[in-house]
């Protein structure tokens, strides 16, 4: 390897058939004390212990004087003293995880995060650094390409070679995909954009190209700028899938082949009235939000993230803010973009509350409490995590939406949380200055110029539900709740609000597949009073067989008030339950748009939906 940079990576797809890559580290000039490396144990933006380290399966060290031995000191770090001259780390990285979050390895494709195979070695962070991105001799991957955000070094566009980055932090920021795929570019504000499909798929190109260009220009002209001068879309498409990270200059998604537009419109689903199909809706708001995230949470950030390292859990109770606020723009974006119609935002607008609303433990997690236990809680959830906690994505995004009303209509229509977001932008985006614990509330009273002291309070402290029908009424929405009518009801858009009539309802959620396993109790339902468990399976309602395909249909179609017997294995014990079915609880949003409201609401409902005063 050359010595050109003190501090150079070589990455080697090894042996893609055992999902291994090989890794080399070369210090030129390490010096003649000790030399600590070490690897991190969550990636920026996932917010769990995820231990990297432990995919490490064989390590050593040499330099001109031969072995170096290396002594761990942790789950993660290794110390060693240099005996003079070059020294090289050479190790194996497993990579058999296919997420957005860590490293993934067969004869179809290679991808990895920095974090994932990058050792730090400790006090030289600030240092630029080379990284030598080799092809795969596997002769059943000879015609790979190479797709990151790395700065190239004398790498061809989509070639393997010679990359830099300006220092570690930039270094594990930049996600590469390795394999066969397929490009979409397109340009915002003058600034060069890639969309990349890996994995199998049909898709549109045209259409991605046409509708992702006016998303990323509408967060642009959001915050009055675009801090990059490239911006990669990393797309990994599978049979089932969904998620995405952000990074500085890219992003990584996972998505399901549904998802996507079909390039043949005679097999294409029938678009909705908004225009973009549900599945394709949802990959763009995808996009959308990990786009949003270029500013806020890359540039925007948490003073916590700031002042904490990777090798622990760094805690903030700013998540519902840096989430939340995302996941209420990257929807917003779509109809302001007009990718969407009102109908179809509202669509997606109800689904959002309704996945909160439906879970009882919005009613005993906060927004800040969601936030500052993500580590333990949102990303370890069980069974019994929607009777405890709530997402601070969801509940961020109902607590940014109430924010964005209440300042519209406090203010007559003059500030907006978009005021807000160019303020964070300017003086914590701009300057790199992290962001107090308060500094968005203390921040969003002094751009609106209005008390918001109660409003937080209730928002993000308290576990209280938010008067959402109240504020969308002052934007020309009229909003109700209704029970769920079907497992998946996630709530919709009404011309019309119908009587509702009484459903009945147990307290379980099934999970998917053939049997009729119970994956949730509620809390306080019929089912959890009469013992059920999660886990058991039920194999028989009032004496008649059930399965997988039958048994929520039969759940919902039982007399409301009428005891009925339930058998179940609880593992390998039958076991006999009575229950009495109740009313389901009024907990799926059904949302209209309400066109005979005042002037001044209906400008007001404008100016949100266009972002246009």
């Amino acid at each position: 390897m050359s010595d050109s940079q003190p501090i150079t990576y070589r990455v080697i797809p090894s042996r893609p058939a055992a999902h291994v890559f090989a890794v080399e580290l070369s210090i030129a000039d390490p010096g003649t004390g000790p030399v600590t490396l070490s690897l991190p144990a969550w990636i920026p933006g996932s917010y769990m212990i995820r231990d990297f380290a432990r995919n490490i399966v064989a390590i050593a060290a040499a330099d001109a004087s031969g072995a170096v031995s290396m002594q761990k000191l942790d789950k993660q770090t290794w110390r060693l003293t240099p005996g003079g001259g070059v020294l090289v780390i050479r190790y194996e990285v497993y990579a058999w995880e296919l997420t957005v979050r860590a490293a993934h390895l067969d004869r179809t494709h290679g991808y990895f995060n920095g974090p994932s195979l990058f050792l730090r070695v400790q006090g030289r962070d600030a240092e630029p650094c080379r990284v030598e991105l080799s092809p795969p001799t596997d002769p059943e991957c000879t015609d790979w390409r190479l797709a990151t955000s790395l700065a190239r070094a004398g790498a061809a566009p989509w070639g393997f070679g010679s990359y830099r980055a300006d220092d570690y932090d930039d270094l594990i920021d930049h996600p590469v995909e390795m394999g066969r795929f397929e490009v979409v570019d397109f340009m915002v504000g003058g600034v060069p954009h890639w969309l990349v499909l890996s994995g199998r798929q049909r898709a549109d190109l045209e259409r991605l190209r046409t509708d992702l260009a006016p998303i990323c220009a509408e967060h642009a002209a959001l915050f009055g700028e675009l801090p990059v001068d490239r911006y990669l879309f990393l797309t990994q498409v599978v049979g089932d899938g969904y998620g995405g990270l952000e990074h500085r200059f890219s992003s990584s998604l996972l998505c399901s082949r549904d998802d996507l537009p079909a390039a043949h419109p005679d097999t294409a689903p029938e678009p909705d009235a908004a225009g973009a199909e549900g599945d394709y809706r949802r990959f763009l708001a995808l996009c959308s939000h990990e786009y949003f995230h270029l500013w806020n949470v890359k540039r925007i950030r948490p003073a916590a993230f700031l002042d904490g390292g990777l090798e622990r859990e760094a805690y903030t109770r700013l998540l519902w803010a840096f989430e939340g606020i995302t996941s209420y723009y990257d929807d917003l974006a779509l109809v302001r973009s007009h990718r969407v119609d009102a109908k179809g935002y509202l669509e997606a607008l109800a689904e959002t509350l309704t996945k909160v609303l439906r879970n009882p433990g919005r009613l005993k997690q906060t927004c800040a409490e969601s936030s500052f236990d993500a580590w333990t809680r949102f990303y370890k959830q069980d069974e019994n995590a929607p009777n405890a906690i709530v997402s601070y994505y969801g509940k961020g995004a109902m607590a940014a939406l109430a924010l964005d009303l209440t300042i519209r209509r406090d203010t007559g229509g003059q500030r907006s949380l978009d005021d807000l977001m160019r303020a964070l932008w300017q003086r914590h985006g701009r300057t790199g200055v992290g962001v107090p614990e308060r500094g968005i509330e203390a921040l969003a009273k002094e751009v609106t110029g209005l008390d918001l002291d109660g409003f937080f309070a209730q928002a993000l402290d308290t576990a209280e539900d938010l008067d959402l029908p109240a504020l969308l009424a002052t934007a020309g929405v009229q909003m109700r709740l209704r029970p769920a009518r079907a497992a998946k009801d996630l709530g919709n858009v009404a011309d019309d609000f119908e009587p509702l009539a009484p459903v009945s309802a147990i307290g379980v959620r099934l999970a998917a597949g053939g049997e009729a396993k119970i994956a949730v109790v509620l809390d306080h339902r019929p089912a959890q009073q009469a013992g059920l468990a999660a886990g058991d399976l039920i194999i028989a309602i009032d004496g008649l067989r059930v399965d997988g395909g039958n048994a929520g249909k039969r759940l919902r179609a039982l007399p409301i008030g009428e005891p009925v017997r339930v058998h179940a294995f609880r593992r390998d014990e039958l076991m006999e339950f009575e229950l009495t079915p109740a009313q389901a609880p009024a907990d799926v949003c059904e949302l209209r748009l309400d066109d005979k409201a005042p002037a001044k609401v209906l400008k007001r409902r404008r100016a949100w939906l266009t972002g246009k005063a």
